[in-house]
C-alpha cells in the first residue's frame, strides 16, 4: 500500500517546517520507500509496518507541539510493490507520448 500523509503541528505559528522535518526524519529513518513534496509525504509497505511509521513520525511532532493534524490518503492494492516509483513512471509515459 501507498499512504500519503501530512502531520501539521497546530498551536505552534506559522513558520512549521521544523515540526514537519521531524516526522519526515522518521520516515526517512524507517527505510520503506518514501518521497516527501510540498504537501504530502507518501510511504509504501503493508499496512501494520506503514501504520506504526506514520504513528511515530505524528508522536516526533507531538511531543514538541500542543496540538497534531494528520490527514492520510491511502491506496490499498494487495501484492503491488514499487508502486510509488511505477505509478509516476507511468505518468511520466504518457506525458512524453
Amino acid at each position: 500500500m501507498i499512504v500519503a500523509f501530512s502531520v501539521t503541528p497546530l498551536g505552534v505559528g506559522e513558520d512549521v517546517g521544523e515540526y514537519v522535518a521531524d516526522a519526515v526524519r522518521v520516515v526517512r529513518a524507517s527505510g520503506l520507500p518514501n518521497r516527501t513534496d510540498a504537501m504530502f509525504t507518501s510511504i509504501e509497505g503493508d499496512w501494520d509496518e506503514v501504520m506504526q511509521v506514520i504513528g511515530q513520525a505524528v508522536a516526533a511532532v507531538e511531543a514538541r507541539a500542543p496540538r497534531v493534524s494528520l490527514v492520510l490518503k491511502a491506496d490499498i492494492r494487495p501484492g503491488v510493490t514499487n508502486a510509488l516509483t511505477t505509478k509516476v513512471e507511468t505518468i511520466e509515459r504518457h506525458l512524453s507520448d
